[in-house]
């Protein structure tokens, strides 16, 4: 089992390719650098998609998220980076990631990206 973070993630196919459904994410110990400070950000992330030929498979997703903890990164960017590179390699048919970030200097930001259009389920 890897013991170091990657930022390469991986899919498996989906059994189910005819169907919608939704899969939800939640990732409550994300954790990133303040890219002006250096001070730790911690947020909640979460990811709901509907998949089309392919599945994330989660041990990547967790060694993918662990690969923010030392990267400095404004919460806006890191959750549409996040997006973009589920998207890459999984081509959802909808996708959401919200980064719920913990409140720091007293704001607290929560930021949600999405892409495709969400079916009916």
């Amino acid at each position: 089992m890897p013991t170091q973070p990657s930022k390469r993630l991986e899919v498996v196919p989906n059994p189910h390719p005819d169907r919608d459904y939704e899969v939800a994410l939640e990732i409550p110990e994300f954790t990133c650098l303040c890219p002006r400070t250096g001070q730790p950000d911690f947020a909640t992330i979460r990811i709901r998609y509907v998949p089309d030929r392919h599945l994330l498979e989660l041990k990547s997703i967790k060694l993918y998220i662990w690969s923010y903890r030392n990267e400095g990164a404004f919460h806006e960017d890191v959750t549409n980076r996040i997006l973009n590179d589920f998207v890459a390699v999984a081509a959802p048919r909808w996708i959401e990631v919200v980064g719920d970030f913990s409140v720091r200097g007293g704001i607290k930001t929560v930021v949600r990206a999405t892409h495709g259009t969400r079916p009916e389920i």
